[in-house]
């Protein structure tokens, strides 16, 4: 049987090391290749491209989270056909092959200044309840997760998808984006403002508010960057 194209890109990838911890840290890149460029790093995994195949993105993941790209590769092969994902091609022992996605994260949006439409949150909306009505459950969708792509969102990382419970992340960056996004549209955030409203937001929902108490003590919280 013919072998996929990305089959290439899994030599040269097989060069470089993801090191991951158990103290949920980005993980650590050790070597390189030809071609190869990294373009995310997260908690489990980074992602790469490779200058012959720039239609795929490889997300390799350390070896401490090899369930969690187990768990990612059955959530895409239930969300084939849905275009608020990217397109899943296949995997290797620790690689995820998927469609390379061009676009800013709205994280990268608040730091550029790049006005976000209201499409993109309406078009997460309606992702959402497609997942939903799969069976799977959609968590962990946050500033990272979501790109701007041609005026439209399209959610990036499902590995969570199978679990349950509600992480009410999603919510929270609804009710940001009516209430406080409207004071701060256009306008470049730096890094690490950022880092600190994100620091400030997890101490309040770590201690398990409920959503008005949140979005008043939130709004607090933001207002005093935002005078």
């Amino acid at each position: 049987m013919k072998q996929p194209d990305w089959f290439q890109a899994e030599v040269a990838l097989q060069q470089i090391q993801v090191i991951g911890s158990d103290r949920n840290e980005l993980v650590n890149i050790i070597g390189e290749a030809a071609g190869v460029n990294c373009i995310g790093i997260g908690t489990d995994a980074a992602v790469f491209t490779y200058d012959q195949l720039p239609q795929y993105a490889f997300k390799v993941y350390s070896d401490h989270a090899l369930n969690k790209l187990n768990n990612e590769k059955q959530v895409y092969a239930q969300l084939q056909g849905l275009s608020y994902f990217p397109t899943y091609y296949g995997s290797g022992r620790n690689i995820l092959v998927i469609s390379y996605e061009p676009g800013d994260t709205l994280l990268e949006c608040l730091e550029k200044g790049i006005p976000v439409p209201e499409q993109v949150m309406l078009d997460v909306d309606a992702a959402r309840e497609a997942v939903r009505r799969l069976g799977l459950n959609p968590r962990d969708i946050h500033l990272k997760n979501v790109l701007l792509q041609n005026g439209r969102g399209k959610v990036l990382d499902v590995s969570e998808y199978i679990q349950e419970g509600d992480d009410h992340r999603w919510e929270h960056l609804v009710w940001a984006y009516h209430n406080i996004y409207p004071r701060i549209k256009g306008t470049p955030i730096s890094p690490r403002m950022l880092q600190t409203i994100k620091w400030a937001y997890n101490q309040l929902d770590q201690a398990n508010l409920k959503m008005e108490d949140l979005s008043k003590k939130a709004n607090r919280l933001f207002s005093r960057f935002l005078k």
